[in-house]
């Protein structure tokens, strides 16, 4: 590309809400706009929890329209991970979408376990356990005998944008279907699961091209789509604005995914046992890492107290001026995965530890921030033990940047200097591939370097000592 400044579109479709932004990117240049944002409503219908991802692209249609720009080089899709659409071979939606929140899959983990045990997963994805990844789904799935093509979700809006059916790496890592040594679907479990091999699609690597924008989809009909790191935690850290490679990060929103970054998979049973996931990155990375249940437990008590978006604010300053620890709980607790009355689940928990129960909104938010960087705190340290890697550093990325009371909790807990920022990781971190396919960026550290340089970061320095925490973590053994 001749153009020394591209307008790029990123379109960032997380768990609770989506938008469409624009980034304008040159060589020392990285500046973003937000054009639509959008909720990301759940829908349960006969029982069964669904997205309404007609809905939802929609939404991405009417962002599009909303650009106020000449044209777009590129536009890119990223989303959640594990989640799918089926195709017919006709190339029709078969049904909704279904929520990795719903419990289908409560009733055939120990199938699939039977037929492939825990420990042969583990060795050729390198994957966590997680009770939604897809290939618990597909166990559950009643229509994969109609199906032609299986799209994750990033995967099935850039096929309605262009007409081209592809399935990218990072997300295609979040299934438990993907070898990790050898980089593909993996044939091997696909046979031993009975699963039709001829529903997945071509592997298409971050940068790659994924089609162009067909007029059905209105506005810069023709413009070029380009394959990025789809999986949004995987944007999410292209976009750590580390400086060297002794760090480690938190992508912190509905989810925290805290680890390190590696450069070949770590498949020892230790990992397994304690449940870290190998999941590609940009470049031929590996994102090593836990996934902690995250804000999701505050922002269900938000939507249970009725908060309003000016609330939230209040309850913070409150809850800084509150003991610290003074009761936890274990994030992961399955209790807290399904939507429902968070505050009263928390209650719940602390009276069954023996702790202080929670009795006001400050108090329950002072519990979720206090253990969500108790959480933090010991899967860092762990990945670093495990890995054998060492961090001065941690970065958090993603929409808890701005939560400066968790942000300065975690470096208390960590014990390590804490960088916030950029709360536009995923954005940023699409558009970043999508301007590196256009010649305009280098390489992942030079992202990472114009990042640094270019968006607001906020530094933490650790406070107090480590007992309270390590005192905090043994009430939860």
């Amino acid at each position: 590309m001749s153009a020394t400044i591209a307008t790029i579109a990123a379109i960032d479709l997380g768990a609770s809400s989506g938008r469409v932004v624009t980034t304008r990117v040159g060589a020392d240049r990285l500046e973003i706009t937000g054009v639509h944002r959008f909720p990301n409503r759940s829908v349960r219908v006969a029982g069964t929890l669904h997205w309404d991802v007609l809905g939802l692209y929609a939404d991405v249609l009417d962002g599009l329209q909303r650009v106020e720009a000449p044209r777009l080089d590129s536009i890119g899709v990223d989303s959640w991970a594990v989640d799918y659409g089926l195709l017919d071979r006709a190339g029709r939606l078969i049904g909704n979408p279904v929520h990795y929140r719903d419990d289908r899959t409560a009733a055939v983990i120990g199938r699939v376990h039977r037929r492939v045990p825990p420990e042969r997963l583990y060795e050729v994805t390198g994957l966590q356990f997680l009770p939604f990844n897809t290939l618990y789904q597909l166990a559950a799935e009643p229509f994969l005998d109609r199906a032609g093509t299986l799209l994750l979700i990033p995967d099935l809006i850039s096929f309605w944008l262009t007409g081209e059916r592809g399935a990218e790496r990072t997300n295609a890592s979040t299934t438990g279907l993907y070898d990790t040594v050898r980089g593909g679907w993996s044939e091997e479990l696909i046979e031993a699961l009975a699963l039709p091999a001829g529903i997945f699609p071509e592997l298409r690597p971050p940068g790659a091209p994924a089609g162009r924008l067909t007029s059905d989809a209105g506005a810069f009909g023709g413009t070029p789509v380009t394959t990025v790191a789809s999986h949004d935690t995987a944007s999410a850290i292209a976009a750590v604005p580390a400086t060297g490679p002794d760090f480690a990060y938190i992508s912190c929103g509905t989810w925290s995914l805290a680890g390190v970054e590696t450069t070949a998979p770590i498949l020892t049973e230790a990992g397994r046992l304690a449940n870290f996931t190998n999941e590609t990155g940009v470049d031929g990375t590996v994102r090593y890492l836990r996934n902690i249940m995250g804000l999701w437990l505050l922002s269900e008590s938000l939507r249970v107290w009725k908060a309003g978006p000016g609330d939230l604010g209040a309850l913070l300053d409150r809850a800084a001026g509150l003991p610290a620890l003074r009761s936890v709980v274990d994030p992961n607790d399955p209790v807290f995965l399904p939507p429902g009355d968070m505050p009263s689940r928390i209650a719940r928990r602390c009276a069954d530890t023996g702790q202080p129960v929670p009795a006001t909104p400050a108090e329950v938010v002072r519990c979720v921030l206090d253990s969500l960087a108790l959480g933090h705190r010991d899967a860092i340290r762990q990945a670093l033990e495990l890995s054998g890697r060492r961090a001065e550093v941690v970065h958090i990325v993603g929409g808890g940047a701005r939560n400066t009371l968790l942000c300065q909790l975690t470096a208390d807990a960590t014990g390590l200097p804490v960088v916030a920022g950029p709360v536009e990781a995923t954005a940023l971190g699409n558009a970043g591939v999508q301007a590196r396919a256009l010649g305009l960026i280098r390489d992942l550290p030079s992202l990472r370097s114009l990042i640094s340089t270019t968006q607001p970061l906020r530094h933490y320095e650790p406070q107090g000592s480590a007992v309270p925490w390590s005192e905090a973590a043994a009430r939860l053994i």
